[in-house]
């Protein structure tokens, strides 16, 4: 097996397979020719994941018994699944953090020929970047959310396993692409000539295409010089959030006059969506501490470890992001 490639006919289990990011990889796995397996929750969506010829099983990170059928014989397990919003830091710690020990503890004992555990961290475990300065894996992680505070304990839990099985921790940016709510949304709002004003004037954000994340998880799990290491992902540009929805704009389009929304209008409408998330138990999309991390530091990270350790290089700018996203949205993909 090539240090960069999956062996061939591989069996890959994708946590989060309905989702944004999960969806992709799932999708690059049958296009290079893989037995692939989605563990699902019997809510979720999984429309997408239809058009593909994959294994779906039905269980649930937090029930670590549900998750025997999906690990057995798996070569490869990508951990996708977690809480991005949730209404309160128990679910996010049952979620993220706990079903993460779980996922653990069942490749563990019912996956003893696996190859490599890939998990899909977050960025918010590292917390914000000082300003002018990048973060790099080697810095102390301060996150300032429940979401990141419980995404650094999923962190704990696979590192847990060191020497007992093969992982490797990704830490992804900001990621865009087709099928990300949030992008999806902003790319509406601007047709409508509405423009969100998220974070302050001048904070940065380091950001990635999903298509270049999806081919840095394929190489940290094919490459045996990744087991055991932490990597952030990211284009290598820090954007400004103004910059991005300059990008989204043209990409879509959009010209002329957009009517600007403030960010205590956007506050008031994260707090309803809170409300209503609560109301219903789901899971908020907005949220009054998404808003607040964006406006309040800025969030640059270093790729140059997975660049001299794995030679991982991005092949698209935020442009080409946006003008394939915009692309993939008309053609009812996202």
């Amino acid at each position: 097996m090539s240090r960069h490639d999956l062996a061939g006919n591989s069996r890959c289990l994708v946590t989060g397979a309905s989702g944004f990011i999960g969806s992709h990889l799932a999708a690059a796995l049958v296009a290079a020719g893989h037995e692939v397996t989605c563990l699902v929750r019997s809510t979720s969506p999984t429309a997408f994941l239809s058009t593909l010829p994959v294994r779906r099983v039905y269980g649930d990170c937090r029930d670590r018994g549900s998750l025997r059928a999906a690990v057995t014989e798996a070569d490869y397990v990508f951990h996708l699944a977690g809480a991005i919003s949730a209404p309160d830091w128990q679910t996010y710690l049952d979620v993220n953090a706990g079903g993460t020990k779980n996922l653990v503890e069942a490749c563990l004992e019912w996956a003893p020929a696996l190859r490599r555990l890939v998990f899909v961290s977050s960025i918010a475990v590292a917390g914000p970047s000082p300003s002018g300065r990048a973060l790099t894996e080697t810095d102390e992680c301060r996150p300032v959310s429940d979401y990141g505070r419980s995404k650094l304990q999923a962190e704990l839990a696979v590192r847990a396993a060191k020497n007992r099985m093969p992982w490797v921790i990704i830490r992804p940016a900001n990621v865009l692409g087709p099928r990300q709510k949030e992008l999806g949304e902003v790319i509406g709002l601007l047709r409508l000539h509405i423009r969100p004003l998220v974070g302050r004037k001048g904070s940065r954000t380091s950001v990635i295409g999903v298509w270049d994340l999806v081919r840095a998880l394929l190489q940290a799990a094919g490459d045996d010089r990744a087991s055991g290491r932490t990597y952030f992902v990211t284009d290598g540009v820090p954007a400004s959030w103004r910059d991005i929805t300059a990008a989204v704009a043209r990409a879509a389009g959009v010209r002329g006059f957009l009517l600007p929304v403030p960010y205590p209008v956007q506050y008031v409408v994260a707090a309803v969506a809170e409300w209503i998330a609560r109301r219903r138990k789901r899971m908020p999309i907005l949220t009054r501490e998404h808003l607040a991390a964006a406006r309040k530091y800025d969030w640059n990270y270093d790729a140059g470890a997975i660049a001299r350790d794995l030679g991982f290089r991005p092949e698209m700018d935020l442009a080409e992001v946006m003008m394939k996203t915009v692309a993939a949205r008309r053609a009812g993909e996202s």
